[in-house]
């Protein structure tokens, strides 16, 4: 683990000239806990930014901190249990798209014992799937599930201003002045909101369908901008998330998964670099000679005097 505020004399990974780096040979280099271990499908990284301020993970027998950095090869415990950076590294990017149904929640175990939506997703060798944000026990549509936490991080982080679709239906009477507020901004409990556009869609009466566009994804954001307003939604489905849309014919319970084509669209549109390779045998000597070059400066750096160990 290496301190952020100490400069790096490492030389960055040897690649072909005019292509990018892979994950494995930046990490050769030394990186931040919380983006190698997101890279490598361990969570997103807010998810992990919060276990190593609950003192939940180790690296070479050692607590970490944020700004601590490490490598493929260090002896890496979360939560008690041995990871194998190098392996999960080897892993491609997934991403897959669910249809939640109403009923279902976004969690892995839930203490109440209902239905979660990880029942419903395809077993992985390596890794775990990580959720694109959240939607609650009564909304439905579109789930993006992802195994690299850097992609899931920057798709749902508030900075990256991802915008979101929604259909919505609302009881009650949508005069203009509610979609004027509503469209300008409204203080919440938890601060101002605003929807960027709304389009009314069918119906008519005391039942209307709405699409709705939002730039963030705080909790029950939607639902509490219509009932700031005296309003009820009645239904309420994401149809979007940035570039991804909900494909039409795909039925409630069931996923569809990214092509590699459409992944890298995706890192493109996230601002991430490409992942090279056919994660077969080349890609595994490759992921060998980097852990080796590394294991190699580490023996050099001890003999220099060592690395320094958690942000004092």
């Amino acid at each position: 683990m290496k301190k952020t505020n100490e400069p790096d004399q490492k030389s960055t990974p040897e690649t072909n000239e005019g292509e990018a780096p892979t994950k494995i040979e930046q990490a050769a280099v030394g990186e931040r806990v919380q983006k190698l271990l997101a890279h490598a499908g361990l969570g997103s990284r807010r998810e992990i930014e919060g276990w190593i301020r609950e003192g939940l993970i180790r690296v070479n027998g050692k607590e970490v901190g944020l700004g601590d950095r490490i490598f493929p090869e260090d002896e890496v415990r979360v939560r008690g249990r041995p990871v194998n950076l190098a392996r999960k590294l080897l892993a491609p990017t997934r991403v897959i798209i669910y249809n939640k149904p109403a009923g279902q929640v976004v969690t892995r175990k839930d203490p109440e014992g209902r239905e979660t939506i990880f029942k419903h997703l395809p077993k992985l060798a390596a890794g775990r799937w990580i959720a694109v944000g959240r939607l609650d026990i009564n909304t439905l549509g579109l789930m993006i599930m992802t195994t690299n936490g850097e992609l899931a991080n920057r798709l749902m982080h508030p900075s990256q201003e991802v915008d979101r679709e929604y259909g919505v239906r609302i009881l009650g009477e949508v005069t203009d002045e509610i979609l004027e507020n509503l469209k300008k901004g409204v203080e919440l409990e938890d601060g101002l909101a605003k929807f960027t556009d709304i389009v009314p869609e069918e119906g008519e009466g005391a039942n209307r369908w709405y699409k709705v566009v939002i730039m963030e994804g705080r909790n029950r954001i939607v639902r509490r901008l219509w009932e700031s307003q005296g309003l009820t939604v009645s239904r309420l489905q994401r149809v979007r998330h940035g570039p991804i849309f909900l494909p039409k014919g795909l039925r409630t319970g069931r996923y569809y998964e990214m092509t590699d084509k459409e992944i890298r669209s995706l890192f493109d549109y996230a601002g991430m670099e490409q992942e090279k390779g056919d994660r077969g045998e080349g890609h595994r000597k490759e992921v060998s000679r980097v852990v080796r070059k590394g294991r190699g400066e580490k023996r050099s750096d001890r003999r220099g005097g060592g690395r320094s160990g958690r942000r004092g």
